[in-house]
């Protein structure tokens, strides 16, 4: 009897063994996946810092204000713009663009049709022009990472127009407690548009478990751009604004440039094509320079955007101005800069979206007004968007004083997700003569914005939104760091 005993201690012994050491190569296995993924080489073309070209550059910008009775008025430019672009188009137009579809969540609010509009120009363009090549460039979320079957792809696709779904894989891991396991377990297993079973969060076709374990990776190709050839030259935008029908009543800005700078945009495009196992046009343009009087122009993408950022806050002279209006705002170093710019004079104010409003949903404030706490304690002037459904979606900050000006704008938000190589994101940079055009019209927006001029009511003061919750400022402070948030 005391064998069978001695015999089955030894089997159950053993067993907790194999067990532990089973848990332990598991434990390193994920942790391994997590760390590797969050360092691992970037796929070529990613990080891009263009060349400073000197170039025509516009400011186009999109207001969503309260009008002296108190009605919401919307004054878009941004997708008339491109719209005007893609038609003057004559051999060539690529568009890369992040939400492009018509959900509206459970906004009650009249939207525009940008979805539709974006789609119908490109297919007529390309009907009217058999042989223009036409390349759309857009994020996995528009499909649910293939638990659905947009029918504007079907519509895109069936006109001859090449819809690249962005491959996030080769990205880094912004979202490193997730995407440790999903490398290991998850990342080689199929979807199936058609088979779908579980509620979705952004409309009303059911999708499966494995886009839900594909959406917590929380990986996004962020851009807003396009690029087309015309009769006055290649042009190329940046923007803030999506081809979504929910985002279309968002306060956003955009940068419209004439000339070579297109040929960077391009070159960073073909490396998300060629990372998603497609192709994009490319171009190569001499570096001649047609008129030095015009501003200059850099094109940049993802952690260059963060560097050129950080680099011209932390520049800002006393007695200059620093102007930022942004949609989300908290990684660190720029929250640091900008208190250390107050400090040294420099003339800071930061505009914000309140963090409220999400497509008919209530959202928590963070991380806007965690951050916003914190600059308010250190003399920084706040004020919010005053927004009623919509959300001020802009992403820009702008340097100067009475002879010189530079000036960001794009897709980029300020979090680490947008700036530090996890997301593909579009940006450019513009330096130049305070008088020149761009920034005056970058100034007015902002002024506009500021001040509630000519009789637009566009931001409240900083008590309105106010939360000095020590217990959010933590939150938002572990979510910044751990990569678990959606901002």
């Amino acid at each position: 009897m005391r064998i069978f005993q001695r015999i089955h201690q030894k089997i159950n012994w053993s067993g907790r063994r194999y067990m532990a050491i089973l848990l332990c190569v598991v434990a390193i296995a994920y942790l391994a996946s997590a760390i590797y993924h969050t360092v691992k080489p970037l796929p070529q073309g990613i990080n891009f810092s263009g060349k400073l070209r000197h170039a025509d550059v516009k400011f186009l910008a999109d207001k969503t204000y309260l009008d002296a009775k108190g009605q919401q008025q919307v004054d878009q430019h941004i997708f008339d713009e491109i719209l005007k672009m893609i038609d003057e188009a004559k051999t060539t137009v690529v568009v890369d663009m992040f939400l492009f579809n018509s959900e509206v969540g459970d906004s009650k609010l009249k939207q525009r049709p940008l979805m539709q509009e974006l789609t119908d120009a490109l297919v007529s363009k390309k009907r009217q022009n058999r042989q223009i090549q036409i390349v759309l460039i857009t994020d996995p979320i528009n499909s649910v990472y293939g638990g659905l079957s947009p029918e504007h792809y079907r519509q895109l696709r069936q006109a001859g127009v090449d819809v690249i779904e962005t491959n996030l894989a080769p990205l880094r891991a912004s979202n490193p407690f997730w995407s440790g396991l999903w490398y290991i377990c998850c990342q080689n297993v199929g979807n199936n548009p058609e088979k779908g079973w579980l509620p979705n969060p952004f409309g009303e076709e059911k999708i499966t478990l494995r886009s839900y374990l594909n959406l917590f990776n929380f990986k996004a190709n962020h851009r807003k751009t396009v690029v087309v050839d015309t009769d006055t030259g290649w042009k190329s935008l940046v923007t803030s604004a999506n081809p979504h029908d929910g985002s279309s009543r968002h306060s956003n800005v955009a940068l419209v440039v004439t000339g070579a700078t297109a040929a960077d945009v391009l070159q960073s495009e073909a490396a998300v094509a060629r990372m998603s196992g497609s192709s994009s046009p490319s171009l190569i343009l001499g570096d001649f320079e047609k008129d030095v009087t015009k501003p200059q122009v850099q094109v940049l993408t993802e952690g260059a955007i963060y560097q050129s950022v950080l680099k011209l806050i932390n520049s800002a002279k006393p007695k200059e101005h620093l102007d930022l209006s942004m949609f989300y705002l908290s990684e660190r170093k720029i929250i640091q800069a900008l208190k250390k710019a107050q400090d040294r004079g420099v003339v800071v104010r930061v505009l914000l979206d309140p963090n409220k409003d999400a497509f008919g949903r209530q959202k928590n404030g963070i991380p806007n007004r965690q951050v916003a706490s914190e600059l308010h304690a250190a003399g920084i002037p706040i004020r919010w968007c005053d927004t009623h459904g919509e959300q001020n979606h802009s992403k820009m900050i702008l340097k100067y004083n009475a002879q010189h000006a530079e000036l960001i704008v794009g897709s980029a938000n300020f979090t680490a997700r947008n700036l530090k190589n996890y997301n593909l994101e579009t940006d450019m940079l513009v330096v130049g003569k305070v008088q020149d055009q761009v920034f005056k019209d970058a100034q007015d927006y902002f002024n506009t914005s500021w001040s509630n001029l000519q009789g637009r009511q566009m931001s409240v003061d900083y008590a309105k939104y106010a939360d000095e919750s020590k217990v959010k400022y933590w939150i938002y402070r572990f979510m910044e760091w751990s990569g678990l948030s959606t901002f």
